[in-house]
């Protein structure tokens, strides 16, 4: 199912994503690898490999984007809870399933309410407006790998700018000026996503071993389950496939089937 927020900040932030990777893909190619490299093999392949990660970033991010994070169903008949009150904290069952005052319907275990999407998310973690969508069960896994190919690109852009300056390091025309001001921009702009998505990951990598999300953490929401190992853990974002099949943002590699819950009312 594809999903989309009309989320003002969401949508901003969207922009904001593209316009930098946009960018700095313009400025690596025209600025710096063809007129220091042109000459060489070396540009060719640069070139190559950093618009792969950037078409990757594309994928991984509107998957991230557009893909269902796991929105609990509504019920196809309206259900009566008039004898429960938003005050009181909601009534858990045997199974760990509770009763969302705002959706008026059950949730599933770990399942919790996003404001922004109005509506309960499966595992949900958090919402994040740089994918203007939850990142819940379903789409962990495409939230991650956005940010690790960011991550990687920014390294990338980062090394490509001071090679580029090593191999033509004078400035001597109006053109090195614009390269210098060009350059200066991608470093600042690779630094601070380059930390921004480094700690974000770092926070999502945590989260799946710990088997805890952002939400339980906040809300110390985290009952005791049965053990799991660290591989079983990783296996329930990423898939049953290899792990160096984990980072591909397609699912030709991967065999996790998500079961939709079914209502019967």
């Amino acid at each position: 199912m594809v999903v989309f927020r009309n989320d003002p900040c969401g949508i901003i932030c969207i922009g904001i994503t593209y316009a930098a990777v946009l960018y700095a893909d313009y400025v690596i190619v025209r600025h710096l690898v063809i007129p220091t490299m042109s000459e060489s093999l070396w540009g060719c392949i640069n070139v190559i490999i950093f618009n792969l990660i950037v078409f990757f970033i594309g994928v991984s991010h509107l998957r991230a984007v557009l893909s269902d994070p796991g929105v609990v169903p509504l019920p196809s008949a309206s259900m009566d809870f008039s004898d429960m009150h938003s005050s009181q904290p909601p009534k858990e069952n045997a199974d760990g399933w509770t009763v969302c005052m705002k959706c008026e319907t059950y949730r599933p275990p770990r399942a919790h309410h996003c404001r922004i999407c109005r509506r309960c998310i499966r595992r949900m973690d958090h919402h994040c407006p740089w994918i203007n969508n939850c990142v819940g069960e379903y789409n962990q896994k495409f939230f991650i790998q956005f940010l690790f190919y960011v991550g990687l690109l920014s390294a990338y852009a980062m090394t490509l700018v001071i090679v580029s300056w090593l191999l033509d390091p004078g400035i001597k025309n109006e053109a090195k000026h614009i390269k210098l001001i060009h350059s200066v921009i991608v470093m600042i702009e690779s630094v601070l996503f380059g930390l921004f998505v480094m700690a974000i990951g770092c926070d999502q990598v945590s989260s799946i071993l710990n088997d805890e999300t952002a939400v339980e953490h906040v809300k110390k929401d985290n009952p005791r389950r049965q053990p799991k190992s660290k591989m079983a853990l990783c296996q329930e974002i990423f898939g049953r496939g290899h792990p160096l099949t984990w980072l591909c943002p397609f699912d030709v590699f991967t065999n996790k089937s998500h079961a939709r819950d079914s209502y019967i009312v």
